[in-house]
């Protein structure tokens, strides 16, 4: 069995800066706890947003169309985590490269126009 190639204590840095960013937000926390107002009041307790008075319940149904909606923006948007190297790396990755971008971009704009066909982005 071959030995392996790091020893331990090559993590003890990484070790000690998790402990001291553990260690400061658990001293952070401790401290605004402790010394932190208590005063609550109906008003000081009551959720805000912006300045904004709330209205109604907050667990009033949404329309799926809103979460489709927000869950095709993620999902094309990673596209770009993608293509950022890509292009970064265009001239080594050669016409293989070209290729499989385009592969990728094909199958993405396929899905795209399937999205528009089914009418998932069409507001009523």
């Amino acid at each position: 069995m071959e030995t392996p190639n790091y020893i331990p204590y090559d993590y003890l840095p990484i070790i000690v800066q998790f402990l001291a960013a553990a260690g400061f937000v658990a001293f952070a926390m401790g401290l605004t706890h402790m010394i932190g107002p208590k005063r609550h009041s109906k008003v000081k307790d009551e959720a805000w947003e912006c300045g904004i008075p709330t209205v109604g319940n907050a667990r009033t149904p949404v329309s799926y169309k809103y979460f489709m909606t927000a869950i095709l923006f993620v999902l094309f948007d990673i596209e770009i985590i993608f293509m950022y190297p890509w292009a970064v790396n265009f001239k080594a990755l050669g016409t293989e490269g070209f290729i499989q971008m385009l592969t990728f971009m094909g199958l993405l704009m396929t899905g795209f126009v399937y999205v528009i066909k089914k009418g998932i982005l069409k507001w009523e």
